[in-house]
């Protein structure tokens, strides 16, 4: 699972990242609200502990744009120092879905994580999402800025795992493996299926997500180009 932390106290930031860490989690960070803003909404995370205070945009402002102007229904974990009943108010009606009152117990956010996302997982579809481009795990939709794609198993398979991966590269043997498993069909099977894929979720759009890195593999995210 997937959590961006959004806290500019070097410390605290660096104790949940580390506690997270240990706990299975995969981990991003960032120290300022524009940066979180712009991590959570062209990123996929299964959610975000944010601090109130922050430089840049507060908590409260990057929530309810996220909500609002990036249309994100990804889990909140607000955490603050400020304990009046009204701030806390505030954090829900901006969206968020939870609020720590600092200090706080790092088992305590670990619990409110895990019956956080157990909740969303029981009660939402299971999607996917890097930018614009949103797979339904359940219904097998693929869409696109609104717009349903048409992929055959093995894209849907393949893109399923790319965007599982987001942002990191995936090396061309670790693709074969997870599609074919050891009846790996020749060498070009993949570079086929990944132009295909390509032809569908990139070709008709200005922006490019499937990104080949030379001599390595391939990576699915919204970032900087790097063929």
């Amino acid at each position: 699972m997937r959590i961006l932390v959004v806290e500019d106290n070097r410390d605290i930031l660096a104790n949940l990242a580390d506690y997270l860490g240990l706990k299975g989690y995969t981990v991003d960070c960032a120290q300022d609200g524009l940066t979180g803003l712009h991590l959570a909404a062209t990123e996929h995370y299964d959610l975000i502990v944010l601090d109130v205070m922050l430089p840049g945009i507060d908590g409260f402002t990057l929530c309810k744009r996220l909500r609002e102007d990036a249309r994100r229904d990804t889990p909140i974990v607000m955490l603050t120092a400020r304990d009046q009943l009204e701030d806390r108010l505030q954090g829900f009606r901006q969206g968020a879905d939870d609020y720590l009152i600092k200090p706080f117990a790092l088992s305590e956010l670990s619990a409110r994580i895990d019956a956080i996302t157990s909740r969303a997982q029981g009660g939402f579809r299971r999607t996917l999402q890097v930018a614009d481009l949103k797979y339904d795990l359940d219904t097998l939709e693929v869409t696109r800025a609104g717009q349903l794609l048409k992929l055959n198993p093995v894209g849907l398979k393949l893109l399923a795992i790319l965007m599982k991966k987001s942002p990191h590269v995936l090396r061309r043997e670790v693709l074969e493996e997870a599609l074919w498993g050891e009846d790996s069909p020749d060498s070009d099977s993949l570079r086929s299926h990944v132009h295909q894929l390509r032809q569908a979720i990139d070709k008709p759009y200005a922006r490019a997500l499937l990104h080949t890195v030379r001599g390595v593999g391939y990576r699915l995210t919204a970032g900087r180009d790097m063929d």
